[in-house]
């Protein structure tokens, strides 16, 4: 180990495991977690006395949303009946599931890590007969809520909108340009069993769908599910005892503006710092990737990260999208080969993209495999929660 190189360096992503993940599943979340990290465990090829440190996001088995936080740290360290040197819940500024995981390991505080994500989502829409907004659930206006209520900011989606308004003013980008994302990603979705939706879209489906929040329609919002999926995060020394480990080339997480959504001073640019910190730390180059697994709350937040991240110039993502192909399986980047959260299901915090990627990287992804794939990028949100990687196939 030089002094020189970086600490993701001393970490691989050595496996994952999901849920059943559906609409509404008839389990709870701490039965999901316990599904997931099960998986995630035998996936690595270890058994559960291996796993030395846990970590969750958001911590505490709690969040401002129904069914948004679920399988408690407590209760799975101690279904587990395990003993750790290292746990971490994830409250705020998670830029990615696992950077905090390969932190501890780096640093020896862990060899081991199991991070979750549970959501109950879907059955929390259910059971409120629709995904319940920030202000049904808190009435009173104080924090940064204080400024979003009086001007009818209940929900994530209202507070994206503006930004997507905003880009496609300023580039002449149209809805239906930006439709090939949700189009493509359907497609990519018939070929994942565990998809929520698998039947077609087409452009005019997207261009008939009901408003959320204009410019923001149906198909451009992810789909709100249950399902956990947990991902095992090791020491890249302890490789020889591990299944299918995936290298984790680069990473970074950068906040260059006012950490809040309404303040953000460059509304058409967004994730670029956090970009530029992970190509100054590898010598990959954009070119190099096979496939992106780019976070996609909303549509936007793809075309975001298709730009901060190179593979196509500001404003260009219109015309890189277009007509599908250079986004499809086999085109120059296949984007959100699982489906995506947009017919996948929001699986959140990009869980669902780093399952995809290391699958793919393992090239056991089935029919959606992207042939030879050996460098993957994988994005979380965007903003001041912004997260990038660079995951490879490990060589040893």
């Amino acid at each position: 180990m030089t002094g020189t190189e970086h600490f993701e360096k001393r970490v691989v992503l050595s496996g994952v495991g999901q849920s059943a993940v559906g609409r509404r599943i008839d389990r709870s979340g701490f039965q999901l977690t316990l599904d997931a990290v099960h998986a995630a465990i035998e996936d690595a090829g270890l058994q559960v006395d291996d796993i030395d440190g846990l970590a969750m996001f958001p911590g505490g088995g709690k969040a401002n949303l129904p069914g948004y936080a679920n399988g408690n740290l407590y209760e799975i360290q101690d279904a587990l009946r395990l003993t750790t040197t290292w746990r971490q819940g994830q409250v705020e500024g998670m830029s990615l599931p696992f950077y905090g995981p390969a932190q501890a390991i780096a640093t020896g505080q862990a060899r081991h890590v199991v991070i979750w994500r549970t959501v109950k989502e879907g059955s929390a829409a259910r059971n409120a007969g629709g995904r319940p907004a920030y202000g049904s659930i808190h009435p009173a206006a104080e924090g940064p809520l204080a400024w979003l209520l009086p001007i009818g900011a209940l929900s994530p989606v209202c507070q994206v909108a503006p930004y997507a308004t905003r880009y496609m003013h300023e580039y002449g980008v149209t809805r239906e340009q930006l439709a090939w994302i949700p189009v493509t990603q359907r497609a990519h979705a018939a070929l994942n069993p565990d998809a929520v939706y698998r039947d077609p879209l087409t452009v005019d489906d997207y261009l008939a769908s009901r408003m959320i929040s204009t410019p923001i329609c149906l198909y451009d919002c992810d789909v709100p599910v249950d399902g956990a999926t947990a991902i095992v995060v090791s020491a890249a020394e302890t490789a020889p005892d591990l299944r299918a480990p995936v290298a984790i080339e680069a990473m970074a997480g950068v906040v260059d503006g006012r950490p809040s959504w309404e303040q953000w001073e460059d509304m058409g640019r967004v994730g670029h710092a956090t970009a530029a910190a992970l190509w100054n730390r590898t010598g990959l180059r954009p070119a190099d990737v096979d496939v992106a697994q780019l976070y996609d709350g909303f549509t936007i937040e793809a075309v975001w990260w298709l730009e901060a991240m190179g593979f196509c110039g500001t404003g260009e993502a219109g015309a890189f999208v277009e007509g599908g192909k250079r986004i499809a399986l086999g085109g120059d980047l296949p984007l959100n080969t699982w489906g995506g959260q947009l017919s996948g299901g929001r699986l959140h915090a990009s869980f669902g993209h780093t399952a995809e990627a290391i699958r793919q990287l393992r090239g056991e992804a089935g029919a959606r495999q992207v042939v030879g794939a050996e460098v993957a990028a994988v994005t979380n949100v965007g903003g001041y929660e912004a997260g990038a990687a660079l995951l490879t196939r490990w060589r040893g």
